[in-house]
């Protein structure tokens, strides 16, 4: 009874023994048993399923600096922040996008609680996607075009009516899963003058990644205008000292991991 209850179960047969009319007992405890099997199989393919592709996992590994800070870059004010990923396996076809939210009112009059601004950014690979084998910076230009012409450094206090959404999204590279983590930068998170001290080095040929640092700046010279009065009085910049101050603030973390970035064995 038990090898023949296996070979209904898993469809391999019965030879020469089957299930006839003459015992509708029979019938109906193989049709119990099929269901019941196929129902234990798919909660045991939902639960394993579910336990090796879990996006907001791998989205906790992606982590983005505590504060964000608006500096001087190639002689413009830049608002710019740090993202990185604490695994080694990569995320495929990463793309970061930047939106501003703040209240807005029409020509009309018509008041826009929670009008949201899409702004453009600059990373070192160009565009939007970005390769994340590193930590990187970042930046968007306040330009004549930026919703953030017009702010400075009084602006940045809990009472600015300002937020700043970062979204980044990705391919996880061992489960084909989009993933996606966010994270916001009210107008008190952002540093006016401030710069990200540097956290990759290179050690015996190898570049390691020291992550304790990861949201530690250091204070620079900066204007404290708004980008439309640097743009439009140059004479700003003949004022301001070239070597940045020596005034770091550090980040409070718990543990000092390192990364390293190397070639695997063969």
């Amino acid at each position: 009874a038990f090898l023949f209850s296996i070979e209904v179960q898993v469809t391999i047969g019965f030879g020469g023994r089957m299930v006839t009319e003459e015992c509708p007992a029979a019938i109906l405890v193989l049709i119990v048993q099929n269901i019941v099997g196929l129902v234990i199989n798919a909660i045991m393919l939902g639960c394993i399923f579910m336990k090796t592709s879990q996006a907001h996992r791998r989205a906790e590994t992606l982590i983005f600096s505590k504060h964000a800070v608006i500096a001087l870059r190639e002689g413009r004010l830049c608002f710019m922040l740090r993202v990185g990923d604490l695994r080694k396996s990569m995320i495929i076809s990463a793309t970061i996008r930047m939106q501003v939210v703040k209240k807005t009112a029409s020509l009309e009059g018509e008041v826009v609680p929670l009008n949201q601004i899409d702004i453009q950014m600059e990373n070192p690979v160009g565009g939007n996607s970005i390769f994340l084998v590193s930590p990187l910076i970042i930046y968007h230009v306040i330009d004549k075009n930026s919703p953030l012409y017009d702010i400075s450094p009084m602006n940045l206090h809990h009472h600015e009516d300002l937020e700043i959404i970062v979204i980044l999204e990705g391919v996880v590279e061992t489960t084909g899963i989009t993933t996606q983590a966010r994270t916001s930068y009210l107008a008190d998170e952002i540093l006016w003058g401030q710069r990200f001290v540097p956290i990759v080095a290179e050690e015996d040929g190898r570049y390691s990644v020291d992550y304790s640092k990861f949201g530690n700046t250091v204070k620079v010279p900066t204007p404290s205008c708004t980008a439309r009065q640097l743009e439009e009085d140059k004479s700003i910049m003949d004022t301001m000292p070239l070597s940045p101050k020596g005034t770091i603030r550090k980040r409070s973390v718990k543990l000092k991991p390192k990364f390293t970035i190397s070639e695997e064995p063969s």
